[in-house]
């Protein structure tokens, strides 16, 4: 276990997510892009995480990026966390669930809005709720 609010087993995880849920957020896949249903989504609300539901990013941070995937300029202060990611032969940052540790994906300084970031999110970690 870890030091995540939210801990469970890996059979607990796995009856809670969809095959391609547990796939992204605990085993660290990507999504093909462009297959995401929060890729071009566009109603007001909050994403959530898909593993426990907390907060991660309004739907105002959110932008086209082109890139395939669900784009944000800032996340919710406090409930996403960093770390160095060196696989694949890339050096980024991936971007994780602080309450459950969850993978999300990844975050870039190349955002065209005025933060200059960029949160690249699988769809399958997100859940939305609308506002």
């Amino acid at each position: 276990m870890s030091d995540y609010k939210i801990n469970k087993t890996d059979a607990e995880w796995k009856s809670k997510l969809s095959d391609e849920q547990y796939r992204i957020l605990r085993k660290k896949g990507t999504e093909m892009p462009f297959t995401g249903t929060y890729n071009s989504h566009s109603e007001a609300g909050l994403y959530a995480c898909a593993g426990c539901e907390a907060p991660l990013f309004k739907s105002d941070a959110k932008f086209d990026s082109g890139c395939g995937w669900p784009s944000f300029d800032a996340s919710i202060k406090g409930n996403v966390n960093y770390t160095l990611d060196k696989s694949h032969g890339m050096v980024r940052t991936e971007i994780i669930c602080e309450t459950c540790g969850g993978h999300l994906g990844h975050v870039f300084n190349d955002g065209p809005t005025a933060t200059g970031t960029r949160y690249c999110v699988n769809s399958a970690s997100l859940d939305f709720k609308k506002s």
